[in-house]
């Protein structure tokens, strides 16, 4: 992996970790093209530099994560994050093998993106317009949910603002929680991976300045398309990415079904 291809990669991902069209999707297809999907450190860039995004949050909801006052938030985010910790564990060579293949993905961005266009009418009586109002039960279904994008191309982003709606939070809220859930997933989901895969790193030290360097521009990418997410998904709801899933997976399906790899 060279520099350019790192930071076209961290891009990617800082354009669509938040929204939810899946940024695992995204990174693989672009990686594909770019005829690098098939090294093992591509796979491990992919979920590493998915936490630089992630921390995005941290910095513009610093007032939350550090007040310490506010125990039951910290509880919530445990509750929430425990489901898919457990079964990331046990599914982790299936998810592994799953990443490899863009035929997967493209399926998955256009079933979501069909599922995408009736959300906001399946569920469109909110009454919680607060992570604070959510109970802890509530917390672990939205993290069920979350297990959902263990399959590459379902966005977890969608996933668990969907969960969010469904014990009826409200679009914003369930957005913001889910931001906040990204946190302790993706930190643990990172150091998993690194200590899986140390040997690809300390066998090459510039693997760790790719790391580095990707991690700050999906940081700084990401900050950017937080409040972007925010604002469309308060005025224009789901449809809109529901579409684009569609339109991107069939075209995927299409290249794929042509006989065309993804690969220059």
């Amino acid at each position: 992996m060279s520099i350019l291809e790192a930071v076209i990669i961290a891009i990617v991902e800082g354009l669509t970790e938040f929204i939810p069209v899946s940024s695992t999707g995204h990174m693989i297809i672009a990686s594909a093209i770019m005829g690098i999907n098939k090294d093992e450190f591509t796979k491990l860039f992919e979920v590493c530099i998915q936490l630089g995004a992630i921390l995005a949050v941290v910095v513009l909801y610093w007032k939350k994560f550090f007040d310490f006052t506010r125990l039951q938030f910290y509880i919530r985010l445990i509750f929430a994050v425990l489901p898919a910790l457990i079964l990331g564990y046990l599914l982790g060579d299936y998810i592994d093998a799953a990443l490899e293949n863009p035929m997967v993905v493209a399926i998955m961005l256009v079933l979501g993106g069909i599922v995408l266009l009736f959300v906001d009418k399946w569920f469109n009586k909110p009454e919680i317009d607060s992570e604070e109002k959510i109970s802890y039960f509530q917390a672990i279904r939205i993290g069920l949910f979350q297990c959902l994008a263990l399959l590459p191309g379902v966005s977890r982003s969608a996933a668990t603002i969907i969960g969010g709606m469904q014990q009826k939070m409200t679009r914003s809220a369930a957005a913001e929680f889910s931001f906040f859930l990204a946190v302790p997933t993706m930190a643990a989901a990172t150091g998993y991976k690194i200590l899986k895969h140390h040997e690809l790193l300390t066998s090459n030290p510039d693997n760790w300045k790719l790391l580095a360097i990707g991690n700050v521009v999906a940081f700084i990418v990401a900050m950017l398309a937080i409040k972007f997410f925010i604002g469309a998904l308060k005025k224009y709801g789901f449809k809109m990415w529901g579409y684009y899933r569609i339109v991107v997976g069939l075209i995927i399906i299409g290249v794929l079904a042509a006989g065309y790899t993804l690969e220059v």
